[in-house]
């Protein structure tokens, strides 16, 4: 990618979304802050980055209408560029619930993130990637589908579905010279966990530690990188050896 075009992360107010528009922008991408609720953290992720002398802007969207995302990618090409990299992080609640109760709508809901959401993000930002001769579509995983957290089922089943969309559309966009690519975090805490006991889940852990949210920017921003460009239909799961067979 010989152009550095803008990066879109979506749900980037805080939490992981905040550390990898924060580490796109320190590598010079200029970088559009989507969010849906949380104006003031958007905004101040976007000042953090242009007093640390980079270009941002906090974009609202909600990611999982048509009209708003080709709107959200719109406003991000008019304010900073094309868009070359898409980083599909935005999720919605997580509810654990028992397989025996399961519903329709508790898959619909998780799919709506992990499936409607990165489809629609993709539709909207392929015509500007092409244009430009290629682009990076990153979606953000979970090791939970190795785990097969019980209670989380509908969640796990749509992230195995986007492991199915990556994977696809790497072989369908590869021709435009667009990388597709998971990258697939452990539990890595951030706000909305609080003061969270990590103990037990790192003693399983072979690095022996709790994994942080630049551990996982770093790959992100790797994955977004001309390094990478040789890199699609992968599923790169960060989380110190947690899930190794």
């Amino acid at each position: 990618m010989t152009i550095l075009g803008s990066a879109l992360i979506t749900g980037a107010s805080r939490g992981l979304g905040a550390h990898i528009a924060r580490r796109l922008a320190a590598d010079g991408r200029p970088v559009a802050i989507n969010y849906r609720s949380d104006s003031d953290g958007a905004e101040r992720v976007a000042a953090d980055i242009v007093a640390a002398g980079g270009r941002a802007v906090a974009l609202r969207a909600d990611v999982t209408d048509e009209a708003e995302v080709r709107a959200l990618v719109a406003a991000a090409t008019d304010q900073l560029g094309p868009v070359q990299v898409v980083v599909a992080n935005a999720t919605g609640p997580q509810p654990l619930v028992p397989a025996e109760e399961v519903t329709w709508q508790h898959h619909l809901d998780q799919l709506a993130f992990f499936v409607k959401s990165p489809t629609l993000l993709m539709q909207a930002a392929l015509p500007g990637m092409r244009e430009l001769g290629g682009g990076r579509f990153i979606h953000i995983g979970s090791d939970s589908f190795e785990r097969a957290l019980p209670g989380a089922s509908a969640y796990n089943a749509a992230k195995g579905a986007q492991i199915g969309l990556a994977r696809t559309w790497a072989r369908e966009l590869g021709r435009y010279g667009i990388t597709v690519n998971v990258v697939a975090p452990g539990w890595i805490p951030v706000e909305r966990h609080g003061e969270a006991d990590t103990s037990g889940y790192v003693a399983d852990v072979p690095l022996g530690r709790i994994g942080t949210p630049a551990d996982i920017a770093d790959v992100v921003a790797f994955v977004a990188s001309d390094a990478a460009r040789f890199v699609t239909g992968e599923r790169i799961t960060v989380n110190g050896g947690h899930t190794i067979d």
